[in-house]
């Protein structure tokens, strides 16, 4: 389905040391294919963003960032509607982040800063105050843990039609063969693309999805059995132990520590991106 373009800033300063951006980005609105001077962090404090980079494309939640070293070329959008906000850092200020597109655990500080930044940005700052806050968000981002649990998403159509569908709706059952019907090609076609272009197959995209919408439901107050219905599990206690075999902690705890400010993460393996996919 048809995405609308976001013209991407123009003329802008270059950040000193760093510069903080808000907008709010539409629902299928993207920013077309750009570079910058700088280092980039790419966050959204509520909604999922899909990054596009090197080739590849994936989604990242209210929990993650992404950070694009200087001169990457990337595109930013979001398919249901996010609230952007972007790190541009110069740099000598970024010295020590990655030099390759990374997918960094973004804690409740790290994006209280973030929050904070952008409130202060372009404002006058006597005591240096907005300064610390720039300070403190470096420190964070050196400190974050890199992340391989992202989302990756499809180049375009016919996956796109079935990636598309099943965030609308994750309890959606239909498998290779019956979406091969609804697209005009074999389910062992479908099952083979979905493999080459995502590097999965479409059971363990599903899985992967149910988790990321999970941790996008239960941080959104729903409750643990109604998320489960949500995303299609036959039953609550089949959801909560697909959620504790991939993150460690049963869907409760996990709601109870993001309320409190102490979200547990995904286990990680410290690689960088690494979903073989290219945004649309």
């Amino acid at each position: 389905m048809h995405w609308e373009t976001i013209a991407a800033p123009h003329d802008v300063a270059a950040p000193r040391p760093m510069t903080v951006r808000a907008q709010s980005i539409p629902a299928r609105h993207h920013f077309p294919d750009h570079t910058h001077g700088w280092g980039q962090l790419v966050h959204a404090i509520s909604g999922v963003l899909t990054v596009g980079v090197e080739g590849r494309s994936f989604v990242i939640s209210p929990e993650q960032a992404v950070w694009l070293p200087t001169g990457l070329r990337h595109r930013v959008g979001s398919l249901l509607g996010a609230e952007f906000r972007s790190l541009w850092i110069a740099d000598n200020a970024g010295a020590g982040l990655p030099e390759s597109p990374t997918v960094f655990a973004v804690s409740p500080l790290l994006q209280a800063l973030i929050v904070e930044a952008a409130a202060l940005d372009g404002q006058d700052d006597p005591d240096g105050y907005a300064g610390r806050v720039t300070g403190l968000i470096l420190d964070q981002l050196r400190r974050a843990k890199p992340l391989s649990g992202a989302l990756p998403w499809p180049r375009g159509e016919p996956l796109s039609t079935i990636c598309e569908a099943l965030y609308s709706d994750p309890a959606d059952p239909r498998g290779p063969e019956e979406w091969g019907l609804d697209l005009a090609m074999s389910g062992r076609t479908l099952a083979r693309r979905f493999e080459a272009e995502l590097g999965m197959s479409l059971r363990s995209w599903r899985r992967r999805l149910r988790l990321f919408k999970a941790i996008e439901m239960l941080g959104g107050g729903l409750g643990v059995t109604q998320t489960a219905m949500e995303l299609g599990y036959s039953s609550t206690s089949a959801f909560v132990y697909a959620f504790r075999t991939q993150m460690g902690v049963g869907p409760h705890t996990y709601a109870l520590g993001s309320r409190a400010g102490r979200r547990p993460r995904a286990p990680s393996s410290g690689a960088v991106l690494s979903s073989a996919c290219h945004l649309r």
